[in-house]
């Protein structure tokens, strides 16, 4: 094949769109997988007939307003507005918000769209900050993220539907159009490869324009390119030493020859020349640039990047050859595992039923202080796989003793820890049941279990039900499975009488004469729905009626709060805007969504979550320390 047009040139080797102003109004917060509202300074907010907010309100701080309010389903004039004033006020705290907005997981939002938003932001603005981080932004969602940010500063895509199925799309439709349909169908053809041709030499001539004419452009170029190369580099390196188990990923996302990525950055021609510079062969001296061009890209894909990928054992290379009996399942990611897994299971289902046994046995030899409590319950399942964690369901549960074994000492080991701490001493949960999502049903179990493990008596043990006449139940079963299965099966009408509630928990401390210090100090309700808005309105009298209950039969200080947790991901389009309950008085907190962040905060603070905290935690990680800002 010929090389491409116009080759690089060798490297050297040595308005206010916000509906909420700037001043310090306070603020519910809402963010990804967790709503954790500002109990202290929550105010009234107005809501459509559909019960979405009619604006956002600003905590004064623009670093929280862009970690709660910057979401995948928030527009995209938002999202820019809140980028601003969040740089303005802590340029270091924004460009951490910004990696966390891409980072995949719970632990991130997984809005590459949103993030792509905020590159292209500071591509403009803060080049530099941007180019010399490159190689830590790979760290928080794919190295893939670093061509493709070059091709949408080279194509200006500008909103978020503009993802690769879209341009396949626009790209044929303007083909069609262009083609003259007269002839034979051999004519067409031949017309349409050099259109072909033709678009793909106007795309290499862009390039290279911007490249030259661009400085800013060009230093993103050249860091991304370095950053690959000396990736491929040291991969080749331990390829070559028999260090298989240090390959890295950098020849899986790099672009192939050829392909739609290279066609529109040159980015392999780039790539090529770093890891072949011309003074490392003296034959490369003595020809020409296009020649020279043409020859490394070459070696690049015969010399580095098919080597790699074969020692990678990609998935998607033995699948699409057919070779299902040979794929090596202890390589496939997490999220390609649930996203393959019923091909895995129709054409290789007992070597993968004997994987996923063998994952979670290996799992459960965890000390508990490295599991979470859902993920201790997560039983295995006779016929459900969900890599990397199975779950329990009652009706496919399978007993495995060694298995039971150990997730029983897991769970005694994590009591016995939190109860030396203090931690969730008198608490009370309600059996909200958890309907259409396992990992929720997986969480609210848990907790409520937990929960009732750690109080005294006499609310040790005891949860309440979810029911118009609500009433104090002692949890039965001697196994963790039995009680797993007890709280699972619980009587639920998806109504409740919160009043009665109250009144359940007075008429047990007036019966057992309690200290007002032993008082259940807060009631925790965990569900997937906002069921809790038909209390807005009458919130403040109910509140105040209970509260003159407690009074008079002697325990006037020691009302428990309760705390509303929606599990829902807030990342679905219809949770973006949920609505929030009105705090006139004390006693009502309520947290949206779910991660490990505000699982962790949760359980060390009494179900209490402070907003500062849970945005702190999500930028704690190690990674996020290395992220400088340069200009």
């Amino acid at each position: 094949m010929p090389p491409p047009i116009d080759p690089l040139p060798s490297p050297k080797t040595s308005e206010n769109p916000l509906p909420f102003p700037a001043g310090k109004p306070s603020s519910p917060f809402r963010y990804d997988g967790m709503n954790a509202a500002y109990n202290k300074i929550m105010r009234d907010e107005g809501l459509t007939e559909n019960l979405s907010p009619t604006s956002f309100q600003s905590s004064g701080n623009p670093c929280m307003d862009f970690f709660f309010y910057a979401l995948p389903y928030t527009s995209l004039e938002t999202v820019m507005e809140l980028l601003r004033r969040a740089w303005a006020d802590d340029p270091l705290t924004t460009l951490k918000l910004i990696c966390q907005l891409r980072r995949v997981g719970d632990a991130g939002k997984s809005d590459k769209e949103g993030f792509y938003l905020a590159v292209l932001w500071l591509h403009q603005n803060h080049p530099k900050t941007l180019a010399l981080n490159v190689e830590w932004f790979a760290q928080f969602g794919y190295m893939k993220d670093l061509p493709e940010i070059l091709f949408r500063l080279l194509t200006v895509a500008d909103g978020r539907e503009d993802n690769w199925q879209d341009r396949r799309y626009r790209r044929r439709k303007a083909l069609n159009r262009e083609r003259v349909r007269t002839g034979s169908r051999e004519e067409e053809m031949e017309r349409a490869r050099e259109l072909r041709k033709n678009r793909r030499a106007e795309m290499a001539k862009k390039v290279v324009e911007r490249y030259y004419s661009d400085s800013n452009y060009r230093f993103l170029h050249d860091k991304i390119s370095d950053f690959f190369a000396e990736s491929l580099k040291s991969d080749i390196g331990f390829l070559n030493s028999g260090e298989f188990k240090k390959i890295g990923l950098a020849a899986k996302w790099c672009p192939s020859l050829y392909s739609s990525f290279d066609r529109s950055t040159l980015l392999c021609e780039t790539i090529a020349k770093r890891v072949f510079p011309r003074e490392s062969d003296p034959s490369y001296s003595e020809i020409e640039e296009a020649h020279y061009s043409y020859r490394v890209r070459d070696r690049l894909r015969k010399e580095i990047l098919v080597p790699l990928r074969k020692s990678l054992k990609l998935p998607e290379l033995y699948m699409s050859s057919n070779r299902w009996r040979e794929l090596p399942y202890e390589r496939v990611p997490s999220l390609a595992m649930n996203t393959y897994k019923k091909l895995f299971e129709k054409h290789d289902s007992d070597r993968f039923r004997e994987f996923v046994d063998a994952v979670s046995r290996r799992r459960d030899i965890l000390t508990s202080r490295s599991l979470l409590p859902h993920e201790i319950i997560s039983f295995q399942c006779k016929d459900t796989y969900h890599y990397p964690y199975t779950y329990y369901d009652p009706n496919t549960y399978h007993r495995d003793p060694d298995i039971e074994k150990v997730r029983e000492w897991q769970w005694n080991r994590m009591v016995e820890d939190f109860s030396k701490k203090g931690k969730l001493r008198n608490m009370l949960s309600v059996c909200y049941l958890c309907q259409d999502d396992e990992k929720r049903k997986r969480v609210s179990i848990a907790l409520r279990l937990l929960i009732s493990e750690l109080s005294e008596e006499p609310w040790r043990g005891n949860v309440i039900s979810f029911t118009k006449d609500p009433q104090l139940h002692r949890i039965q079963g001697e196994t963790l499975q039995e009680k797993v299965k007890f709280i699972d099966g619980m009587e639920f009408n998806g109504e409740i009488d919160f009043p009665k509630v109250f009144d359940r928990i007075l008429d047990v401390a007036v019966a057992s004469k309690l200290e007002e210090e032993k008082m259940v100090k807060r009631m925790f309700v965990f569900c997937d729905l906002d069921f809790y808005k038909p209390l807005a309105n009458s919130w403040d009298a109910i509140y105040a009626s209970i509260k003159r209950k407690y009074k008079e039969m002697g325990y006037g200080s020691s009302v428990p709060d309760i705390v509303f947790w929606n599990l829902t991901d807030s990342r679905l389009p219809q949770f973006s805007y949920a609505s929030l309950m009105p705090r006139r008085e004390k006693g009502v907190a309520l947290l949206r969504g779910f991660s490990k962040d505000l699982l962790n905060i949760f359980l060390d603070n009494d179900g209490v979550v402070n907003p500062e905290e849970l945005m702190e935690a999500a930028i704690a990680g190690e990674e996020y320390q290395k992220l400088r800002v340069f200009d």
